[in-house]
């Protein structure tokens, strides 16, 4: 029984490490895509967004925590501006995944895995913003947060749909519908 679970801690930090690659591929597409798009400062599609949302509703929420700090830290090497990069990521990170975690366990099943994406995506905004106001020092920033807000219920819908996709498609094997034991993902 041990060497069973043992390898069912090896297959999911595999699949954990094999997470984190995508979502910081995913972080590094969704660079380029922000510079051909013209998308005003602070504004994403939030492509990484879909493999935490995977681990939300396949692995759970401390291996989530993990993916999330993975991809925070891992984005910030490759950026090459780890301590900027990692405060206002993390503030956001963290605040977003807090929220979808509260969202999805508290929603008792009534909440859908785009209504969880798209709370992530606000909250993730209100993180980042709080962060920079406190390094910064000016409050004022906080009245970015209107037009943040409304592009991300655009694309917390976006990414939630995408994200609903992806974890029908790629559910681990041998494990239970997330949709049937949530009641529901629309």
């Amino acid at each position: 029984m041990r060497q069973s679970s043992s390898r069912l801690t090896t297959q999911r930090m595999t699949r954990l490490a094999l997470l984190a690659a995508a979502a910081v591929v995913l972080g590094y597409i969704e660079g380029i895509l922000s510079a051909f798009m013209l998308l005003p400062p602070g504004i994403k599609l939030g492509l990484a967004n879909t493999v935490l949302l995977y681990s939300i509703y396949l692995l759970g929420p401390g291996y989530s925590v993990i993916l999330m700090v993975l991809k925070v830290v891992l984005t910030g090497f490759m950026s090459g501006n780890l301590a900027s990069a990692f405060f206002y990521s993390m503030g956001g990170g963290a605040l977003s995944l807090v929220m979808m975690l509260l969202v999805k366990k508290l929603g008792g099943g009534s909440i859908s895995i785009v209504g969880v994406s798209v709370v992530g995506a606000v909250f993730h905004n209100v993180g980042q913003l709080l962060v920079a106001a406190l390094i910064l020092r000016t409050p004022g920033l906080m009245f970015y947060i209107f037009p943040l807000m409304l592009a991300a219920v655009v694309t917390g819908v976006i990414t939630g749909l995408a994200g609903r996709q992806i974890v029908r498609v790629l559910k681990i094997p041998g494990g239970s519908d997330p949709f049937q034991e949530t009641g529901g993902d629309t």
